[in-house]
């Protein structure tokens, strides 16, 4: 799988490593992620999300459900992978 954040849609981006000469080469700026297993309490299961330090910190603050909802009401998250994660 990709490195995407399943909450904040956030993914890896490019810019340039730049030395002390100011010469540049490509690079990539990973996100902080992690495979954090959840208790979700609406349907009375644990599901498994990639989320990054930021996804976590959503989550605490607004809960797991409001937070699934936000993700996938813009797309960050689908039904199917849900789905898919939900672990019995």
């Amino acid at each position: 799988m990709s490195k995407i954040c399943q909450i904040t849609g956030k993914k890896a981006a490019i810019g340039n490593n730049v030395s002390h000469s100011l010469r540049r080469t490509k690079r990539t700026f990973d996100v902080n992620l992690f495979t954090k297993k959840f208790y979700y309490v609406e349907e009375d299961c644990w599901i498994v999300l990639k989320v990054s330090a930021a996804g976590l910190r959503i989550i605490n603050r607004i809960g797991l459900d409001a937070a699934i909802r936000k993700a996938l009401a813009k797309g960050y998250l689908d039904v199917k992978t849900l789905e898919s994660q939900v672990i019995a």
